[in-house]
């Protein structure tokens, strides 16, 4: 048996022993504080100022926070599964690294492919949030930007580009090419701070709440729409799904671990705990300020309720730090997907320069290709179509962890370390993950499903032209 591959069949499996060369150069430099700061700054992100208010409107009502909790469950069974994972085989890439590894390389691919359609999105849509937010914040001195620079096209309304969402993505560009150290410091800043203007925002909001507002909690099904009812609550738990999907980033980081076998369950578990929290309590108050109609299309309804329930002052502060606090989701995004996409080229499945690192071994190639995908994506899509299509490849690679832990258990002690968290009622949780994963990817609208069926098409003429012919593993 090769120390690099094993093979079956048509399919061609990577040892641990693969991964962990290739990755050696990166510089391990993060613990369980900067990991918790990735995921709750990845997590408690753009969604926690955006979603309540559009899933509200759009679907459950005040129900939203139950919306919330679904979400957060199904999310959870899947971390569990991403805990073990990533304390046994800490590598760049996540579940595509781990996928290659239990099932063999066009499951990883899969996996991979899935995660990289995520990151490209979240990109842009955190990026579009944030240019939301600042478009009111100007707002609200009578100020604001051109037509032309206030937009993208596919928005309409005469918008060519958005010029603050392109300044989001640049900035966080430009700290990412610094190296994770200098990003994690800062990280750890704008974290403290977001979750403190939030916790702001529950106090003030507590003293203008009506609970006129919350009745009838759980609105009355409309026929022929996704509003009211238990369709509600489903189709808002799969929009929200992917606020819960910063957990990915930090298995993403893995590589770059101080001691993952501590480091990576206690990131991964507690800033979901964290984030759980967070999000059921600012969607309470959120709805009980204003009824959840008020909320439709916008997106920046937690500084909008402040606003036109008389906290001027408290509004401007939490736009103002909403704003800085973003950022943490798009350094937690782009820092994973430039490490997938890294990944991807190490291993000869997309362009080796890719694959490559500069002298402070940092794969910067690959975040300047992310940034200008991202870019793009976001000139394309508007804010609502880039929150339904996020949560679809996400789905599909819960399932494919959640399912990879029946093959990853007989080899732990073997060939692959033992990890420090093992995912709890084996075998019964796993199924319930995967179960989970795929009940939210049914309820997901047709639009989406449409899209990632056209991406994994995509992703599989990709394999088959040029990966399957390049890939290092294949070649050893």
């Amino acid at each position: 048996m090769s120390e690099s591959k094993i093979k079956t069949g048509w399919l061609h499996k990577a040892t641990p022993a693969s991964f962990a060369s290739s990755d050696k150069h990166l510089r391990k430099t993060l613990g369980v504080k900067e990991m918790l700061a990735l995921g709750i700054g990845t997590i408690v992100s753009t969604a926690i100022f955006t979603l309540p208010g559009i899933v509200a409107a759009n679907h459950a009502g005040p129900a939203v926070a139950i919306s919330f909790v679904i979400a957060a469950i199904v999310s959870g069974l899947a971390a569990f599964a991403y805990a073990e994972f990533a304390s046994a085989l800490p590598f760049a890439g996540s579940a595509y690294s781990w996928a290659n590894v239990v099932f063999g390389e066009v499951f990883g691919w899969i996996a991979g492919w899935a995660l990289l359609a995520e990151y490209f999105i979240a990109v842009a849509f955190v990026a579009s949030g944030w240019s939301a937010n600042f478009k009111l914040f100007l707002s609200s001195h009578d100020l604001a930007l051109p037509p032309a620079l206030a937009g993208s096209f596919a928005a309409g309304n005469g918008g060519v580009i958005d010029l603050a969402a392109l300044f989001a993505v640049l900035i966080v560009a430009v700290l990412l090419w610094r190296g994770t150290n200098t990003t994690a410091r800062v990280e750890n800043v704008l974290v403290v701070g977001k979750v403190l203007v939030i916790l702001i925002f529950i106090g003030v909001g507590l003293t203008a709440i009506h609970p006129s507002n919350y009745v009838p909690f759980i609105p009355e099904h409309k026929p022929g729409t996704g509003f009211g009812g238990w369709t509600g609550i489903s189709m808002g738990a799969s929009q929200i799904f992917l606020a819960y999907i910063g957990f990915d980033s930090i298995a993403a980081s893995s590589a770059e671990a101080k001691d993952p076998k501590r480091t990576m369950p206690r990131g991964i578990i507690g800033s979901l705990i964290i984030a759980t929290i967070l999000f059921v309590t600012v969607s309470l108050v959120l709805v009980g300020m204003f009824h959840y109609s008020d909320y439709a299309n916008n997106a920046a309804p937690a500084a909008w309720a402040l606003l036109h329930s008389g906290h001027e002052f408290t509004s401007n502060l939490l736009s103002i730090v909403a704003l800085v606090g973003m950022f943490t989701a798009i350094i937690g995004m782009m820092l994973a997907g430039s490490r997938l996409l890294y990944a991807f080229g190490r291993d000869g499945l997309l362009p080796s320069f890719l694959g490559k690192v500069n002298d402070k071994g940092l794969p910067n190639n690959a975040l300047l290709v992310l940034s200008v995908i991202a870019i793009l994506i976001g000139s394309v899509f508007s804010f609502t179509e880039l929150a339904g299509l996020i949560s679809a490849g996400t789905l599909i690679a819960f399932m494919i962890v959640s399912l990879g832990i029946y093959a990853l258990r007989p080899r732990e002690g073997k060939d692959i370390q033992e990890p420090g968290f093992k995912m709890p009622f084996y075998p019964v949780m796993p199924a319930l993950a995967a179960l989970g994963s795929g009940y939210i990817f049914y309820e997901l609208d047709n639009q989406a499903k449409l899209y990632a069926f056209g991406w994994f098409v995509l992703g599989l003429i990709i394999y088959a032209v040029y990966g399957a012919k390049h890939s290092k593993l294949s070649q050893k």
